[in-house]
């Protein structure tokens, strides 16, 4: 008998999950240059046959291939993104013009394009699945986006355009990344602590011990910023910490001096604290350049703003409907903003004596006038909310609608807080599998996301079973009891799971539409939004609640008032939401840089616009969004809300016919999750909603109505 021994550069064994134990930053180069020569090589044999294109002799092998690529790539981008290290930025920094150089040869390459049309043309398409009729026919439409009909001089400025591009958005997140974990403050009077939490202080007190400094430690990230701007009476250690977060990765220092360009360059002759202040960490000129980048890309290919060309693989159609629709609902929101914004003014200044409310005040006030309207706290919640009980609640919540099971399992993992889970059928089979990565640290960047480790596809007799990871950024347990969630937290991990879900209970056998591949990024956000209505459920959350002290399930009388408070602010909460994406459509599609007027002042118009809210001069939120910089979200932040009115009206099926029901919870399953991106997303919501969305739902749960 033979074992099969395992490739020495664990990037390149694809026969299970990721090596992530023996992964290192030497492995990454070699590994990604090995499998790009042998993916270019089997384009030039493929391009040399002359014979009719088949699914199976041609678009097969190539997926195959770029499959490979991509599980070697994900664990290195996934590294990057949760373990970043001085070592690991490197070689992938170093790596990723010729992932992104190789991609933008795919997509410009005419002759493959020919090919894929042939195949469109050919007696054998009328045959095909559904699933790879719509494979080719999106390979069809991003050879056209991806510039395969330029002449050659454009290609050549295309794929120079798209490694800027890259290289731009790795620098700005790793910018966010160093300026958050560059930032830390140390307080050792107790009194300036008065009104934060314990178990907060706890985390600080830890963490000055860790950092060998007496007092408490405080950070930028979530897990500590956030509780400081909430419930810190200390007025101006809430300015301190607002001033350092506004200003992250930008042209001005926590204290409102202007970062400063270093005679000799960071890294020669410039100390760790020098560099902390030089240029090299402003996002300014990045976004600058990126939006350039994106204009020019579009205009390569035809089309008069990167709007447009963002919007060609879209639901919506133009940036135009985008904006009206972001505009219509913010006439919809703005009066109940204004009247939130009156109350808490009038709350701040009576109740508070903080007669000149600012930035820094806001979540302050907001949550003790929830706790003096609906006589509770955000603080109080969360006590509720141990991590094992919320983790079995949401695992119940998913066995009973989707007629699932989900079981720990093993895996190599990338730190020791990480979890691994199977997701099995009733007969015990195989569904999925994901990683749960829940806890802040410096290694890892900020917000909550779901990437797919694998994706599912027949291969040949067998079914590859999808693994996905689900990363968050709450705070790690402390003093030997269990983490513990706010309800706001609660919702992203629901929200992320959705996400997961979407990924993992998809019943489609090819990879180009399986799961959420090829699915409408103005759609991929329902299964993730539509989760988080759960969250309200008072069936579902009596079941995943522990009182960390006492043991108790959460009171009825106490999720009545958290009910009562669900729609507090939602007015505020919404026109934020318009803000960033009317921001985000029109900086896509109606600003140049260099003409007039900076982002940062194209930003002010639409606050002037649409928001009541205004922060300071000094706020620097551009510098710091990621999503539309670095995530993936560039003239597609609307999406948050277009797919908010499909989720809101796919979950009122389940309020109209019982919120836990197993029935409504397998069409939901077989019409929206199975269906991954094999078939048009409202396609798939109709089929399941058995009529077209309607803003209704959205309007009501928002108390908007």
């Amino acid at each position: 008998m033979t074992t099969q021994t395992k490739p020495a550069n664990p990037l390149l064994d694809f026969a299970g999950l990721p090596r992530f134990a023996e992964i290192k930053p030497e492995h990454v180069a070699p590994a990604i240059e090995q499998l790009l020569d042998e993916n270019r090589a089997l384009i030039t044999r493929l391009l040399a046959d002359d014979s009719l294109p088949t699914w199976d002799a041609f678009v097969r092998p190539m997926e195959d291939a770029n499959e490979r690529l991509g599980r070697a790539w994900g664990p290195v981008g996934h590294l990057n993104a949760v373990m970043n290290s001085p070592e690991l930025r490197d070689a992938y920094n170093s790596t990723l013009p010729k992932i992104t150089a190789y991609y933008a040869e795919l997509g410009q390459n005419l002759a493959l394009f020919q090919k894929f049309k042939a195949l469109r043309n050919s007696a054998e398409f009328a045959g095909l699945s559904a699933a790879r009729k719509k494979i080719i026919e999106n390979e069809l439409r991003d050879f056209r986006l991806g510039g395969a009909e330029l002449p050659d001089d454009k290609k050549t400025r295309y794929l120079a355009v798209q490694e800027r591009q890259s290289e731009l958005s790795s620098r700005f997140s790793d910018n966010i990344l160093d300026a958050t974990n560059e930032y830390t403050l140390v307080i050792e009077n107790r009194g300036e602590l008065d009104g934060l939490p314990e178990d907060v202080l706890q985390t600080a007190r830890e963490a000055a011990q860790a950092a060998d400094k007496t007092g408490w430690l405080f950070t930028l990230k979530a897990p500590s910023y956030l509780p400081v701007m909430q419930f810190a009476d200390n007025r101006d250690l809430r300015e301190k910490m607002y001033r350092a977060y506004a200003t992250r990765a930008s042209d001005l220092l926590p204290d409102g001096s202007k970062r400063t360009e270093h005679p000799q360059g960071v890294g020669r002759g410039c100390t760790a604290a020098e560099a902390a202040t030089t240029t090299h960490l402003d996002n300014t000129p990045l976004m600058d350049e990126i939006v350039t980048l994106r204009a020019e890309e579009a205009q390569l290919l035809g089309f008069a703003n990167f709007g447009e060309l963002s919007l060609a693989a879209k639901m919506a159609e133009t940036p135009q409907q985008v904006v009206d629709f972001m505009r219509e609902l913010a006439q919809r929101a703005r009066p109940f903003a204004e009247k939130d914004l009156v109350e808490l003014r009038e709350f701040a200044k009576t109740k508070l004596d903080i007669n000149d409310m600012r930035s820094w005040d806001v979540a302050y006030a907001s949550e003790k006038l929830r706790e003096q309207r609906y006589a509770f706290s955000e603080q109080e919640v969360k006590q509720y909310f141990p991590e094992d009980a919320v983790m079995a609640g949401l695992f119940k919540l998913v066995e009973t609608l989707f007629g699932l099971q989900i079981k720990p399992a093993q895996a190599p993992v990338w730190h020791e807080t990480v979890r691994f889970f199977d997701i099995r059928d009733e007969k015990d089979g195989l569904v999925g599998q994901f990683y749960f990565d829940l806890y802040a640290r410096n290694s890892k960047r900020g917000g909550a996301w779901m990437d797919d480790v694998i994706t599912r596809r027949r291969l040949d007799e067998k079914i590859q079973t999808p693994v996905a990871y689900l990363n968050c950024n709450f705070s790690a347990p402390v003093g030997g009891k269990p983490a513990v969630f706010t309800h706001d937290e609660v919702q992203t991990l629901f929200h992320e799971f959705g996400h997961g879900l979407h990924h993992l209970l998809t019943e489609v056998e090819d990879l180009g539409v399986s799961g959420i591949n090829g699915v409408e990024w103005d759609a991929v956000e329902l299964p993730s939004q539509f989760m988080e209505n759960f969250c309200w459920e008072w069936d579902v959350l009596q079941g995943m609640t522990r009182h960390s002290d006492t043991n108790q399930t959460l009171p009825r009388a106490l999720f009545d008032k958290m009910l009562a408070a669900k729609n507090f602010q939602s007015g505020l909460a919404t026109l934020r939401q318009i803000e960033f994406a009317v921001f985000d459509m029109l900086m896509h599609s109606n600003f140049n840089v260099g003409q007039g007027k900076t982002i940062l002042q194209l930003l002010d118009e639409v606050r002037a616009e649409v928001a009541v809210l205004i922060p300071p001069e000094f706020n620097r939120f551009p510098q710091s969004f990621s999503h539309i910089f670095s995530g993936g979200y560039s003239a597609g932040y609307y999406s948050y809300k277009w797919a908010e009115v499909l989720s809101a009206d796919a979950y009122s099926l389940f309020e109209e016919h019982g919120v836990l029901n197993p029935e409504i919870g397998a069409r939901f399953r077989a019409e929206v999750l199975a269906m991954g991106g094999a078939r048009p997303a409202m396609e798939s919501f109709t089929a399941f909603r058995g009529r077209a969305p309607s803003i209704d739902a959205l309007l009501r749960h928002n108390g908007l109505a």
